[in-house]
């Protein structure tokens, strides 16, 4: 862990002074983003090198508008469960955004759509909290490891990876329904 910043941030000081935080926090100190991550053993499992950190830099300063911004960068490698194979991969994260600091949940709508608003409380920021949030935000919906081939199914009932290969027939309980439908429509 590189510690380059403090707990807490009085994000108005910050930008009157023109401030830079950055370092890394550890991951395991960000207790909502911990139930979206590959359980540990799974990790271990499968030999991968998922990293223990996140890294961020967060600058403040005044718009033109005078509102307080934060430019908030984070990068780490997440293991994620893919929801193809069930199995854990490294997703890598790169997220960049310009954060407005607000007072009041009531001054949301005056916030430029150009900006993600953060809510600030007594003017103490904590740093964790919006890297936490970019990383949850940066997770996807659905987590799918590119290296996998994508499954499709066709109308005869077999499974294909995307490279065309038969992968097992399926079983098709009403398969011979047509049939006997047919049948009886003729008698």
């Amino acid at each position: 862990m590189s510690r380059e910043f403090p707990d807490f941030v009085d994000p108005w000081k910050a930008a009157d002074g023109r401030r830079t935080f950055q370092g890394t926090m550890p991951l395991k100190w960000m207790k909502r983003l911990a139930g979206m991550l590959a359980p540990e053993d799974s990790v271990q499992q499968a030999k991968l090198q998922a990293r223990e950190d996140a890294g961020f830099r967060a600058r403040f300063a005044y718009d033109e508008q005078g509102l307080v911004t934060i430019r908030l960068s984070v990068e780490t490698d997440l293991a994620l469960v893919c929801q193809r194979s069930l199995k854990p991969y490294l997703e890598k994260i790169r997220r960049q955004s310009i954060l407005a600091v607000i007072e009041d949940i009531a001054d949301q709508d005056d916030v430029p759509d150009l900006y993600d608003p953060v809510l600030v409380e007594h003017r103490r920021m904590p740093l964790l909290d919006i890297v936490e949030e970019e990383l949850i935000l940066a997770v996807p919906q659905v987590p799918r490891n590119p290296q996998t081939a994508a499954i499709e199914l066709s109308t005869d009932g077999a499974a294909r990876t995307s490279s065309g290969a038969e992968k097992e027939q399926s079983h098709r309980p009403f398969a011979g329904l047509g049939g006997l439908m047919k049948e009886k429509s003729d008698d």
